[in-house]
């Protein structure tokens, strides 16, 4: 069976794929067979229908989660000898090390100059990216709301949305690229500087602002997704309410101020709160443009470098982040999921 449990040539791993294809398909044709045999008990189709779910999820979901959460509190640790010294393994000549229970990996994650760097970097993030790309989409969405060219004025900001963070990424690092001075500039960042007669600057490497030059990419792409929701927001509020407003007075500022805000509150909260759940789990951006150097990284980089680019030494740091990031999506995600069921029932 350990072809089928740890597949490594690429036989096997096609034997393994064929054997998932084969189980899939026999479950599912079980699962319709019994739906229409009426002698088969209800409560066996639902089993059918929801265990290969909470199957998936648990294996897939649950176990990884417990598994993290235990790896968080485990430190590496040499083992000691009667006389107090480390032992050493014989056959690899190395000290020998043990996994010990510890708060190290929280402490160190909280007191380490590096680490509260990542996490001052984090809520810069979630602070920023979600207010002003809601911002910007409700203004956008407000300005080129029933005018002439709307559509196209709508696909312009979406289309960020169609391109893959990386790809995001890629194309600003074009826009931030550096040259020395009197060299010419391919960056369009840059070249705007040297036509306002100023020195060239590099956007990415120069600390503290480097992170709100990334911050801008990541507000770029969103702003399309805030712009989409609010603009239906906006076209749903009711037309009696606007022109009762607009009798007693109110246009302009005043009616998007007293009127169109407060209507479409709820759709401003959960725009707000789902750009915030996607800005914890910012990687791409960071990863790709900086790698998470020069005071730039944030809490899902640093978990990923940990984990898998600081050998073993790294996996309880790593999993720390991850149980910290997942304790702050939680509320996050709790308000959005109450939001959603308000605009649901205000339709």
């Amino acid at each position: 069976m350990d072809w089928f449990l740890q597949p490594t040539s690429v036989t096997d791993k096609l034997l393994v794929m064929v054997v998932a294809i084969v189980l899939f398909v026999a479950i599912m044709g079980l699962i319709l067979w019994a739906i229409d045999r009426p002698k088969v008990p209800t409560w066996v189709v639902v089993t059918g229908f929801v265990g290969p779910v909470l199957a998936a999820l648990a294996v897939g979901l649950l176990w990884p989660a417990i598994k993290t959460a235990i790896q968080s509190f485990q430190v590496s640790q040499a083992v000691l000898g009667p006389n107090g010294k480390p032992v050493i393994d014989r056959t690899t000549g190395q000290r020998s090390s043990e996994l010990v229970f510890s708060l190290d990996n929280y402490s160190r994650v909280f007191s380490d100059a590096g680490f509260q760097k990542v996490l001052i970097n984090t809520a810069l993030w979630v602070l920023l990216v979600p207010i002003l790309a809601t911002a910007i989409g409700l203004i956008y969405a407000v300005l080129v709301d029933r005018t002439r060219f709307e559509k196209f004025a709508k696909a312009l900001v979406f289309l960020p949305m169609a391109i893959s963070m990386v790809g995001a990424s890629i194309i600003w690092k074009f826009v931030y690229e550096y040259r020395q001075a009197g060299s010419p500039q391919i960056g369009l960042a840059n070249q705007l500087l040297v036509w306002l007669g100023l020195e060239p600057y590099q956007f990415l490497i120069t600390e503290p602002w480097n992170t709100f030059f990334l911050i801008i990419v990541m507000i770029w792409i969103q702003a399309g997704f805030a712009m989409t929701v609010l603009s239906a927001a906006i076209k749903a509020v009711p037309d009696d309410i606007i022109e009762a407003a607009q009798l007693d007075g109110a246009t302009g500022f005043k009616l998007f101020r007293k009127v169109t805000v407060p209507t479409i509150r709820p759709a401003v909260v959960v725009v707000l709160t789902t750009i915030a759940m996607g800005t914890l789990k910012a990687f791409d951006v960071v990863r790709t443009m900086t790698g998470g150097q020069f005071g730039t990284s944030v809490v899902a980089n640093e978990f990923y470098t940990q984990s898998f680019r600081q050998g073993q030494g790294g996996v309880g740091v790593g999993a720390a982040l991850a149980v910290i990031l997942f304790i702050i999506v939680i509320p996050v995600i709790a308000y959005n999921v109450r939001q959603m069921r308000l605009v649901e029932e205000t339709r």
